[in-house]
């Protein structure tokens, strides 16, 4: 049986290096959520954030031992209702969720705050997975073999980017890029693909909103509007500047504690850092990340089938352009477009399903081992 069958082989091949690198992310997350959440000068209350952020590791920790214990391909089997779930969760975000910050991302459910959105990064992974393996070609896919990924993959992206949550709905876009990349698809199929989203963009610009049109022409210039949409870039750029090469040192960050930074528990935490832990710092946080997200793409290497090869490969994906994408919007040299940084930022639902992708991860790993029959 392949639920939760056990074999003490699982436990010696556990990957204690890749949850070593992990939790370290998060122990330097939680020291700078606390200091994002501090006042300057030690007057005022402590913010909550970093309680909360505990919580949620804790939270995250339990769904990373699930997603260990249970085969990945039993979990594989169930991929059409996980990812049936999480949908039918993003539609009730737009009956049911409430607003914050002009975005309809969030429901409650029995008390507790998630956001679908975040449990789909986990999900499109899952079912493409299935897919490709069900699907299996000796050559290169096509572009009408890919009709259905693509339906699968389109679904959310107009779900999440209706919210609106344009960084979410990408990051699920590129993450179904990089694995349809990845399994092969005939170069002509690529071009085709390549070209109709060049043809989309003037679509999907249109159902834009208003601040989310203003975000990406501030990106070009952002003295064009620096105490409205170019103020988030401009700050999170002195911060990082006036940390130097080691930086002002824990609790001294001028623009952290005297909040002229904004969203400096969520999007811009490596602002944060950077000032307080200056060039040094940032250094060894990337060494760290960067040491994550090649952990993730050997485990899909060495993964015992193309099932496992995909799993690993998505999440690693997923890793990567969140990194990449959260660094460059701070550093200017990306959009703003709202992605966290992983098992840095403040957030319940991307912790969860993060460490979720964790226990995937070292599934997969330990699992190449062993073959049930």
């Amino acid at each position: 049986m392949l639920f939760l069958k056990y074999d003490k082989r699982n436990y010696r091949d556990f990957d204690w290096a890749l949850l070593a690198i992990v939790l370290s992310i998060c122990a330097i997350g939680i020291i700078n959520i606390y200091s994002a959440g501090h006042s300057y000068g030690g007057a005022g209350e402590q913010s909550p954030f970093y309680i909360k952020q505990l919580l949620w590791i804790l939270l995250g920790l339990i769904a990373m031992i699930v997603a260990f214990l249970i085969d990945y391909r039993f979990l594989a089997r169930g991929a059409y209702v996980i990812f049936g779930i999480t949908i039918a969760l993003l539609l009730l975000v737009h009956l049911f969720g409430y607003t914050m910050h002009g975005s309809q991302r969030w429901i409650s459910i029995g008390g507790l705050v998630i956001q679908p959105s975040e449990l789909m990064k986990i999900a499109i992974i899952l079912v493409l997975a299935r897919y490709f393996e069900d699907h299996k070609s000796a050559k290169p896919y096509k572009l009408r073999q890919l009709f259905i990924p693509a339906l699968i993959v389109l679904l959310p992206f107009v779900l999440i980017l209706k919210q609106p949550d344009l960084g979410t709905a990408l990051v699920i876009l590129l993450i179904s890029a990089s694995v349809i990349f990845f399994i092969g698809v005939n170069w002509k199929s690529l071009l085709i693909a390549f070209s109709g989203v060049l043809l989309s963009v003037p679509i999907v610009w249109h159902f834009l909103k208003d601040y989310q049109k203003e975000r990406l022409i501030i990106f070009f210039n952002p003295e064009r509007d620096p105490l409205g949409a170019g103020y988030h870039i401009i700050q999170s750029m002195i911060a990082i500047g006036s940390g130097g090469l080691l930086g002002k040192g824990f609790l001294s960050g001028s623009q952290t504690q005297l909040k002229f930074l904004p969203e400096q528990q969520t999007d811009f935490v490596f602002s944060v850092f950077a000032e307080e832990w200056g060039f040094i710092g940032g250094f060894i946080l990337l060494i760290l990340f960067m040491s994550l997200i090649l952990w993730a793409f050997k485990i899909a290497l060495h993964a015992r089938d193309l099932l496992g090869t995909i799993i690993a490969f998505g999440i690693a994906s997923l890793l990567s352009w969140q990194v990449c994408i959260n660094i460059g919007m701070v550093l200017g040299v990306l959009p703003v477009v709202g992605i966290p940084l992983p098992f840095l930022s403040y957030g319940g639902s991307a912790m969860v399903s993060l460490m979720a992708g964790i226990g995937l991860l070292m599934n997969i790993n330990a699992r190449r081992f062993i073959m049930h029959k």
